[in-house]
């Protein structure tokens, strides 16, 4: 009996020594899982640079354009469409009223916007995108910053020689 008691205290400090075992290496799984965690949000938050531009390269590109093509006196071309109301996809069922303005690449393509068949496919699709986007989407900066780019991008598609340089909403709300 005594032998008995003396095997099973044997395998309970065997069983114990197995369990410090696991809980140290789950210990040191979780630490280095934590430091690489700690290390992807530093590079990407903190540890982050902002891009810098020095006179030199300035004037370099100012030269550019001065001997490769001149530049617009009248500034950035931006079309102004007409303001949308759309119902958004999901439940509770919302609705979007959105003001877009397109800043096109050049005056090509700003004539070409501004034909009725384009501008028709473009409010067409614009009504499309938002009509697929749901307020879960668009309730954070990044969805807003998606839709811009699916818009560009989709408009880019309807149009032949023009191009879309960037979206602005200069009205956007969400009921």
């Amino acid at each position: 009996m005594a032998e008995k008691k003396e095997e099973k205290k044997e395998e309970q400090k065997k069983a114990v020594n197995v369990a410090g075992i696991l809980q140290a290496v789950f210990a040191v799984v979780n630490l280095g899982i934590l430091g690489v965690g700690g290390f992807y949000v530093y590079r990407s938050t903190l540890g982050w640079d902002s891009p810098t531009i020095t006179e030199p390269q300035l004037a370099e590109e100012k030269k550019k354009n001065e001997d490769g093509q001149a530049t617009t006196a009248a500034g950035p071309l931006i079309y102004t469409m007409d303001k949308f109301t759309v119902n958004l996809e999901g439940e509770p069922k919302r609705i979007i009223r959105v003001e877009v303005n397109l800043e096109m690449l050049n005056k090509d393509g700003f004539e070409e916007i501004i034909n009725s068949d384009n501008r028709a496919k473009a409010r067409d699709m614009v009504v499309r995108v938002l009509n697929e986007k749901t307020f879960g989407e668009l309730e954070s900066i990044q969805g807003k910053l998606f839709l811009k780019d699916k818009i560009a991008m989709e408009i880019n598609e309807i149009l032949d020689k023009g191009v879309v340089k960037d979206v602005y909403f200069s009205e956007f709300v969400v009921q």
